[in-house]
């Protein structure tokens, strides 16, 4: 009766991962919430740092900054791939924050960053990523979509969807169902590879960019 009551209880949590959001930081700590398989740390960028991408998307034809950092290499790590563009230092110091917050929240010695400007949708359809967790930042333009995990068909995930377009694949009930991140919003996605969250991790996908658009995307990711 105990163990049927516990595989019970599991199933129930599986069916009812949500999100948790809220304008204040400390949200980003509800990750390790059973019931969330996502949070968002609702903010808008100041203009200070809102100034210092708008010069760096003036100045720069593409961009992609990828390495291992820690908390505190971050800072220098960034100025030196930056060198060149002027009026980085906002910017990178608000990623050497958010590095130093995803390293203290996980208990990373490291993380692995990547900053890249997309001028195209970097993963068009929806998916769920194969790690333990990942957080997800846009500084500039369209913000990551995602789909709560009660309106999800999981089997029209990958193969799933037998090649068809997810507004053909069944993959959701209908487009609004359909969610948004915003520029300056920072998110954690728990991924398949999550200790407990296995097939709830995150359906999100990159935005469809207009011809000429590019958004500057943050990801950092679990190392060792």
């Amino acid at each position: 009766m105990t163990a049927n009551t516990s595989e019970l209880g599991a199933e129930v949590l599986l069916h009812h991962r949500t999100s948790s959001e809220s304008p204040y930081p400390k949200v980003l700590a509800d990750i390790y919430d059973p019931a969330y398989n996502m949070v968002i740390w609702e903010r808008e960028l100041n203009h200070d740092l809102y100034s210092s991408v708008e010069e760096l998307f003036d100045k720069a034809q593409s961009l992609n900054v990828e390495g291992s950092v820690t908390p505190d290499s971050a800072l220098s790590f960034l100025l030196e791939k930056l060198d060149g563009f002027e009026n980085v230092n906002t910017l990178s110091l608000e990623i050497a924050e958010l590095v130093a917050m995803f390293c203290c929240l996980f208990d990373l010695k490291r993380a692995g960053l990547r900053l890249t400007m997309l001028g195209h949708a970097m993963c068009p359809k929806f998916h769920v990523d194969r790690v333990p967790c990942r957080l997800v930042t846009t500084f500039y333009n369209s913000g990551t979509e995602w789909l709560p995990h009660n309106v999800v068909d999981r089997s029209k995930l990958g193969h799933g969807s037998g090649g068809l377009n997810d507004d053909e694949s069944g993959i959701y009930p209908s487009s609004s169902a359909i969610r948004q991140m915003k520029a300056g919003d920072v998110a954690l996605l728990k991924g398949e590879l999550w200790e407990g969250n296995e097939n709830a991790g995150l359906v999100h996908r990159s935005p469809a960019l207009k011809s000429g658009e590019k958004r500057l995307l943050l990801t950092l990711d679990f190392i060792g």
